[in-house]
């Protein structure tokens, strides 16, 4: 009976855990800024995987690297730093609170959504 209650306490924790994290939904552009005059792919790009927990941030282990900028409402940069692709978890200024845009850039692409922390 012991043996029970702790395979379903350990159950309830581990979903907790799994739920907690809050997928962050990204919008796909084009980055004016780095196109070589090429045009606009015809294929779409999928967006990246990226989930917020508090103030930790965690990719996919197959990612590329990115370029992290977090912005304000009045879209001044507050935190920037480069997601390499060997990195799966980054940890954001404790500082911040509230609603901010995340934008991730990846060559010709920008990946852009909203988080709360």
């Amino acid at each position: 009976m012991k043996k029970l209650f702790i395979l379903i306490l350990c159950i309830l924790c581990l979903n907790t855990c799994l739920f907690a994290r809050e997928i962050i939904p990204f919008t796909v552009y084009v980055d004016d800024k780095t196109s070589m005059g090429h045009g606009s792919p015809k294929s779409p790009i999928r967006p990246p995987v990226v989930y917020i927990d508090d103030y930790t941030l965690s990719f996919t282990a197959d990612h590329p690297e990115y370029v992290l900028t977090i912005r304000n409402e009045e879209s001044d940069v507050v935190y920037t730093t480069v997601v390499s692709s060997s990195e799966t978890q980054v940890v954001l200024p404790a500082t911040l609170n509230g609603e901010y845009q995340i934008e991730l850039a990846m060559g010709g692409w920008l990946f852009t959504g909203w988080i709360e922390v």
